[in-house]
């Protein structure tokens, strides 16, 4: 291979690397904001709000979502049932929404549990707001922290004569144009879900 078509090629995955490295850490970032958000609660009953939520099971040996212990439906607008595989986790789950932050009082029926979900009064509508801004700035915060990271380690390849001054210009230049981007889909998420708290 010529000296000039090895260089380029050098260049190339350098550059492939460099925004694949940061694509991935983004996209991390934001599911683990969505997954997070699921948990907040919204004036209607969605089993988004409690899939994730962690039981300890079979006396505490084993620490498993509850989406992996149970099918989970909704009932009206205001309902969630919850069917355990095993009957025996019924009280494993019942414990974890009692103890989980979301202020929920399940019933058992049986092996099925039922969850009335009380509608939010308005004081705590402005409080899930506030949380979902916070949440959103924490992401912002990562993500910003990542783009340093990956700055840094196209300026020591920069610096190393990996990479040339256009290139290093090119990366950063993508590098930014993948925040607008992220910033933007972060924005949609922060009110998609404000709307969704404020709708009575």
């Amino acid at each position: 291979m010529p000296p000039l078509q090895s260089k380029i090629l050098v260049y190339n995955v350098h550059m492939n690397e460099f925004i694949s490295t940061f694509s991935t850490a983004v996209k991390k970032n934001t599911d683990s904001l969505r997954e997070e958000l699921k948990g907040i609660r919204t004036g209607r009953a969605h089993t988004g709000m409690i899939e994730g939520m962690i039981v300890e099971a079979y006396g505490g040996s084993m620490k498993m979502k509850l989406l992996e212990l149970a099918s989970l439906t909704t009932e009206g607008s205001d309902g969630l049932k919850i069917m355990p595989f095993d009957p025996s986790t019924s009280q494993d789950i019942e414990k974890a929404i009692l103890s989980s932050p979301l202020g929920l009082t399940p019933k058992i029926d049986g092996v099925i549990i039922t969850i009335r979900i009380p509608q939010l009064s308005e004081e705590q509508r402005i409080k899930y707001v506030k949380l979902v801004s916070q949440m959103i700035e924490d992401t912002k915060n990562a993500i910003r922290r990542e783009r340093e990271s990956v700055r840094k380690d196209v300026k020591q390849s920069f610096d190393a004569k990996d990479l040339t001054e256009d290139d290093k210009y090119r990366l950063e230049k993508e590098i930014d144009a993948l925040i607008g981007v992220s910033n933007s889909e972060l924005q949609q998420i922060k009110e998609s879900k404000e709307q969704e708290i404020m709708k009575v």
